[in-house]
């Protein structure tokens, strides 16, 4: 840090300052006004802070926090590696982890999906992961087809970069397919309601599906499914050199986090890190941010799942104790969750049918009339604590969007 110009030095240490007492005031972990300030006095600092480091960007509409602590797991081998491990992932949030770990040769930077073209010209990121793309927070994010089309311009202007790439995905495809150099991994795709069109012509995309994956191809034009590099079949990896290896041992649970496992198992193979080693490091992570954590309150086990759009809720649904386990679900509609609740109306809670069901969070009402829609026993109740005190002891498993999730995560305990 000491190679820093005296106004970035003076940056980093007012910005520590700004989040050691954000932390004390009991107002958050302090990375977002810790990183505003650095940046409000000193607007070159992210380019500053990244300068001769070995980084890695993240991104996608769903997974990236799990992705980039799986990442960081596995890049321990390597030595210190800064992150960004509470999902700060603008780059107010860049820089409060960089600015952390001075001495960190590697970092592994979550990046919200609309930021990846700033941050990539601005830190050079060696390596990008993109693994999904789906409707989310439409009043807050572009169209997804035109983030994908911002991602084309970021990377042909970045031919440093190597990019990780989920090629199930056509949008992710589209979006990857300037970078000059791919590395391809068929992780799968589970909700495909917003890729049925070519995004390179408009045509229909036709599909072929196998296991979990599947092969697709534009019906009128040349765009189609890459070749996979590392292949995801199940819960075992097949590397590029043709070995399959299991991922049984992963601590977190379901098919999603099978895809996160295999992105990052071809991220860290690009910083020589062999799958053998990197695996037992994946397996290590149990909890990520109070996600899939279990707490204990008054005789329940309370696991906390959070789902905040379409794609999100099918992968919770994923994970669910089987039927007739009881479940909660809270929504809100705050700032960071998106305040348009209409994408309720895009998943399809039939799979809820046949168990006890309380609905909770600002947006109740507007989730109640969507589960009745679906045929969804349930009961509404305005607190969390009245649907978990209502469950006999036992497990019960809580779905909520993003700020429902953080208030439930607060009230039980802040876990990581």
């Amino acid at each position: 840090m000491s190679d820093l110009p005296l106004r970035s030095q003076l940056a980093v240490a007012l910005g520590r300052t700004a989040a050691r007492m954000s932390r004390l005031a009991g107002r958050g972990d302090g990375s977002v006004i810790g990183g505003r300030i650095g940046l409000r006095l000193d607007p070159e600092l992210l380019t500053r802070l990244a300068r001769d480091r070995k980084l890695v960007l993240v991104s996608a509409t769903n997974g990236k926090t799990t992705t980039t602590r799986l990442i960081t797991s596995a890049m321990t081998p390597l030595g210190e590696v800064a992150t960004n491990a509470f999902g700060a992932n603008m780059p107010t949030g860049h820089v409060s982890a960089l600015a952390s770990a001075p001495g960190a040769r590697y970092g592994v930077l979550e990046c919200d999906e609309k930021y990846v073209p700033m941050v990539l010209a601005e830190t050079g990121a060696n390596v990008v992961a993109l693994m999904n793309l789906s409707r989310d927070q439409m009043d807050r994010a572009a169209e997804i087809w035109l983030l994908a089309g911002k991602w084309r311009k970021a990377l042909e202007a970045s031919p440093q970069s190597h990019v990780i790439a989920n090629c199930d995905d056509p949008l992710v495809t589209w979006g990857a397919s300037t970078a000059k150099s791919v590395t391809w991994v068929a992780a799968g795709q589970h909700w495909r309601e917003d890729s049925w069109c070519c995004p390179e012509c408009g045509g229909p995309l036709d599909r072929e599906d196998t296991d979990e994956n599947s092969n697709w191809a534009c019906r009128e034009c040349h765009f189609a499914r890459p070749r996979p590099d590392w292949i995801l079949k199940g819960d075992q990896v097949t590397a590029p050199d043709g070995r399959v290896l299991p991922l049984s041992s992963l601590a977190l649970p379901g098919r999603a986090n099978r895809s996160n496992a295999v992105i990052a198992l071809a991220v860290v193979g690009q910083f020589g890190v062999p799958p053998e080693q990197a695996l037992p490091l994946l397996s290590e992570v149990r909890s990520v941010a109070g996600r899939y954590t279990t707490v204990e309150h008054e005789g329940r086990q309370i696991r906390l799942l959070l789902s905040k759009n379409p794609a999100g809720w099918l992968e919770a649904f994923d994970v669910l104790e089987p039927a007739p386990g009881p479940v909660a679900l809270s929504i809100n509609a705050q700032g960071p969750d998106g305040r348009d609740t209409s994408w309720l109306w895009d998943v399809d809670y039939r799979i809820l049918r046949g168990r006890p069901v309380w609905v909770t969070g600002e947006r109740r009402i507007d989730l109640a009339a969507r589960l009745e829609a679906a045929e969804v026993q349930f009961a509404v109740v305005d607190d969390i604590e009245q649907a978990v005190m209502a469950v006999p002891p036992g497990r019960l498993d809580v779905i909520a969007n993003y700020t429902a999730f953080q208030d439930i995560r607060t009230r039980y305990g802040r876990v990581l």
